[in-house]
């Protein structure tokens, strides 16, 4: 269900003294004037739009099922896994993987490119999962550097299926495409594609619509921090939450996730990231500190260019069309962002884009969409890199 409301109405159903039977869940909260997207269980559904209807709140039914969706999505993935691919270039790219399809594409990749493909384990999660991180380098030491990440809110399935697509087109294209063969001659690129593993593998056995990790910090019963609310950057502001059952619960404190501190120390130990880019969906957003505050950052007028430059060569592919801004201007409020942080420690292109789609199928955008989300999401990374490239700092 999508409802068109302004902050008072959103209010008035926030502070209603109404029952509502269940869980009603923000997927897409944008802020006044946008629309949001919200889950509703069946008990409350009548309930809830009669609530809406009184207060003069119009609404649209998006997802009429979400377990259908959800349960197509996982037919569609049984049927795809009757084999198992002996190469990288027999992967399905087209279909959404498990955290062990993907870590076997991830060794296959290196095994097939020793000369360019490296992986690196920077930590291990909460459930004492390893974090791996591709590493593209044609050689040298603490070279220039970009990094990727995808995944890091485990529900988005888009993202890390788009970070397998990503990996295949870099090895594929590294000699043959010459804008990507002159950043890979001048920089290196680490690709982190599933940045959020338990909660990955928890979305494929419990709750496909899980979005944060799986600690315990609490005597809550509740499980899990928002790990994209978990940096050093505003941390417990404004778009955060100090309530453990939130989907935007900060945590006990800053890096307290080691999904989170693998990231920080990697970041500081390299010390020569050039670009970082954190990659999530939906919404078609590309975005640019702060988030933490609605004070512009210092390099806020070459963001925006970048950002200009980026979603055009995004949208000249299929014609998806992007918004782009700040943070905090375009989406909301929201401390302790990975890209504040990593803006913060002096890496000033960093970027975090929102995928498809804008809400007719949100966490759960079909199958067929993959390839096309990655390779108009590669045109825009391109825009990014190449600009890292040029305009070294």
């Amino acid at each position: 269900m999508r409802v068109l409301i302004l902050l008072a109405a959103l209010v008035a159903v926030a502070t209603s003294t109404e029952t509502f039977v269940g869980w009603i869940s923000g997927w897409d909260p944008r802020g006044p004037g946008h629309p949001v997207d919200v889950r509703v269980p069946l008990p409350s559904l009548q309930p809830l739009k009669a609530h809406l209807e009184s207060n003069g709140i119009s609404y649209s039914i998006m997802i009429k099922d979400v377990q259908a969706l959800v349960d197509r999505e996982k037919k569609e993935m049984l049927r795809t896994r009757r084999w198992l691919p002996l190469s990288t270039s027999t992967f399905s790219y087209d279909s959404y993987h498990n955290l062990a399809e993907i870590y076997d594409f991830i060794d296959l990749l290196v095994a097939e490119n020793p000369n360019l493909v490296s992986k690196l384990e920077i930590g291990r999660s909460t459930e004492n999962r390893p974090l791996y991180v591709l590493k593209f380098s044609k050689g040298g030491t603490n070279r220039p550097a970009i990094w990727i990440d995808t995944g890091i809110h485990s529900r988005e399935w888009v993202t890390q299926a788009s970070g397998v697509w990503f990996a295949k087109k870099i090895v594929s294209d590294h000699e043959r495409d010459e804008g990507l063969a002159s950043i890979l001659n001048e920089m290196d690129i680490f690709l982190e594609i599933v940045t959020n593993p338990d909660g990955f593998a928890f979305t494929h056995t419990q709750n496909r619509m899980w979005r944060k990790t799986r600690s315990r910090h609490s005597s809550s019963t509740c499980i899990g921090v928002d790990p994209n609310r978990n940096w050093d950057a505003g941390f417990g502001g404004t778009g955060s939450s100090s309530n453990p059952c939130s989907e935007t619960y900060h945590g006990p404190y800053a890096n307290s996730e080691p999904e989170v501190r693998a990231i920080v120390d990697f970041v500081k130990n390299h010390g020569n990231i050039k670009a970082f880019i954190s990659i999530h969906s939906y919404s078609q957003l590309l975005l640019y500190p702060y988030g933490y505050t609605s004070t512009p950052a210092p390099d806020h007028q070459e963001l925006h260019q970048i950002s200009k430059q980026a979603v055009a060569a995004l949208a000249s592919l299929y014609g998806t069309d992007f918004e782009y801004g700040s943070i905090y201007s375009t989406i909301y409020p929201a401390s302790g962002s990975t890209v504040d942080w990593t803006y913060n420690q002096g890496i000033k292109y960093s970027f975090t884009f929102e995928l498809r789609d804008t809400g007719r199928y949100g966490f759960l955008l079909p199958a067929s969409q993959i390839v096309p989300t990655a390779q108009e999401t590669w045109l825009a990374l391109k825009v990014i890199m190449q600009h890292a490239r040029d305009h070294p700092y």
